[in-house]
């Protein structure tokens, strides 16, 4: 016999809490994912990636570690998503494969994206419920969670901003947003919503800070429209444009201009290839006529082509950085071509950018970028925009979140300087668990979150460890030495070394010295072949760094003779 819930008697408010968890987004730009818990029941928002540091060597992606939210499964009543760029669905394939069948809501363009991702991954849409809204829609999650979904502008369509109903109080997550007042469909920010949960009583506002630190608004994408217009109207050669793949609004401009110019689109780059498809689908991209096969771009007339490609960020394999280097199969850049790079690099991405930058200069190749020429605008709001946001929420409490620590605290102080400011702003790390109460909201402890590094080159896509990325800096920074040892009546060793200054200083033969008689010692004295290996590692290791100051990689093998 099932057990009756147990309710709270109506009036004891005052004790009643709402747990919240940033599994992923605080402290940084990426892998955003929010857990909201009322007592037993749970909400989930978003499941993204992130992009790695550079020294994160062989490392293609992160996603948040979710211990937590297996452990806590059978309480998962429902999982929105905002909107479909890869730092906030990109983490779901591989999340799925560790939770049972979910609801799962999101808007048209949204879960096309994702079923994209199933595709790739080989998963089967039937382990997920997934359920098609509006990006205006009320949801109903469980007994005690409501969300109101509304429009907001951003980089992509079908882009939702929440309004959270809970027995305790109404939140306002912003999403990611930019007041766009000329998108590329027409739709604007649905901030009506805003102001009414501002006028009833918002408790909590957890809004964007990627742009905090930014004085005024954020530029249209009609803005750079205009630029990339004026750019086609006085170019007689190919353009090649690199930007997200995901931007479909920017697509969809591109290719109004193209149409314009009389210049068929051609697209190159595999995630470029599948995210226009799938809006094309689905119809976020018109198109007056077909897209051109990279085979056959070469027998198009220079003045009349367009191409679409990946490589905004530097990525070594993506189609603008094989086009850079002279390495496309299909097409080689030549003076004349121009290339319109609309994006801004990710931190972390600068170095590689500019590397591709000069590469294209050296083929003698037209190169227009930010913040020469206008071909980028952010996604995501400025002071203004953040300013007018605060003063419709009218939030009781707050908490600046996508954005690194800067942004959050910027964000804090710009918060603070409006007219009726929040009654306590917190700026939580991922993991922390949040306690939001009617009067008050505070850490109360960390659940045991983490990262997750992929690499995603080979087939498997196999998560790997911290010890692994330790081996890989150690052999990028300090090289590696491989003794070979036959244990024997005549020992042999062979020393081999990558990455270490060992030949003309006389290291690698005192290091192949030590090493033999370490092995002739074990062979006399009858040792395990382990303590053989230990009696080579520790002298070695010694003596390498007494005499190089490194601190290479060092495997030590002995086998019998």
């Amino acid at each position: 016999m099932a057990r009756a819930r147990r309710r709270r008697p109506r009036g004891d408010d005052d004790d009643r809490k709402l747990t919240i968890i940033p599994i992923g987004g605080m402290g940084e730009i990426g892998k955003n994912m929010f857990a909201f818990k009322y007592e037993d029941e749970i909400m989930l928002v978003d499941g993204g990636l992130a992009f790695p540091d550079a020294d994160m060597l062989g490392v293609d992606i992160i996603v948040p570690r979710i211990d937590w939210v297996v452990e806590h499964a059978h309480m998962i009543k429902g999982w929105i998503l905002t909107h479909g760029h890869e730092d906030h669905i990109g983490g779901l394939p591989y999340m799925l494969r560790l939770l049972p069948k979910i609801p799962m809501y999101g808007a048209k363009l949204t879960l096309g994206l994702l079923r994209g991702k199933f595709e790739e991954f080989k998963l089967s849409e039937g382990d997920v419920d997934l359920i098609e809204v509006s990006s205006d829609e009320r949801i109903k999650i469980g007994e005690h969670f409501t969300v109101d979904m509304f429009r907001m502008t951003h980089s992509i369509p079908d882009n939702s901003g929440l309004i959270i109903h809970t027995p305790i109080g109404r939140i306002v997550h912003t999403g990611d947003f930019k007041l766009d007042y000329n998108p590329a469909d027409g739709k604007t920010s649905h901030l009506g919503k805003i102001a009414e949960a501002g006028r009833d009583g918002t408790l909590l506002l957890i809004a964007d800070s990627t742009n905090a630190e930014r004085p005024g608004y954020t530029g249209s994408e009609l803005d750079v429209m205009h630029a990339v217009d004026a750019i086609l109207a006085q170019t007689p050669g190919r353009v090649i444009v690199t930007t997200f793949s995901s931007h479909i609004h920017r697509l969809q401009n591109f290719v109004w201009l193209a149409e314009k110019y009389n210049r068929r689109v051609a697209m190159e780059g595999r995630s470029m290839v599948k995210a226009l498809r799938i809006a094309h689908e689905l119809g976020y991209i018109a198109a007056k006529q077909p897209f051109v096969d990279m085979d056959k771009v070469e027998g198009i007339q220079e003045d009349k082509l367009m191409v679409l490609c990946t490589g905004s960020q530097g990525q070594p394999m993506a189609a603008l950085s094989r086009l850079a280097a002279g390495t496309h199969r299909k097409i080689t850049l030549k003076p004349g071509d121009t290339v319109i790079m609309s994006s801004n690099p990710i931190p972390g991405n600068e170095e590689a950018v500019n590397r591709v930058i000069n590469q294209l200069y050296e083929r003698e190749v037209n190169v227009l970028y930010p913040p020469n020429h206008k071909v980028h605008v952010s996604g995501h709001a400025s002071h203004e925009e953040l300013k007018l946001v605060h003063d419709l929420a009218r939030a009781k409490f707050f908490i600046p979140w996508h954005g690194e620590a800067r942004h959050q605290v910027h964000h804090q102080r710009l918060a603070a300087s409006m007219t009726k400011p929040p009654e306590k702003t917190l700026i939580p790390h991922n993991g922390d668990i949040i306690e939001l109460t009617k009067h008050d909201i505070k850490i109360t402890g960390k659940i045991e979150g983490g990262v997750i590094y992929i690499d995603s080159v080979g087939k498997s896509s196999d998560p790997i460890d911290e010890p692994i990325i330790r081996d890989r800096k150690a052999l990028a920074e300090e090289g590696v030495v491989v003794i070979m040892a036959i244990a024997s009546k005549k020992p042999s060793v062979e020393v081999i070394t990558r990455g270490v200054a060992a030949g003309s200083n006389g290291v690698a033969e005192e290091i192949e010295r030590l090493a033999l008689e370490a092995v002739t010692r074990g062979v006399r004295e009858k040792r395990r072949l382990q303590d053989m290996r230990d009696d080579i590692f520790y002298p070695v290791r010694r003596y390498i760094r007494k005499a190089t100051g490194r601190n290479p990689l060092i495997l030590p093998t002995v086998l019998e003779g």
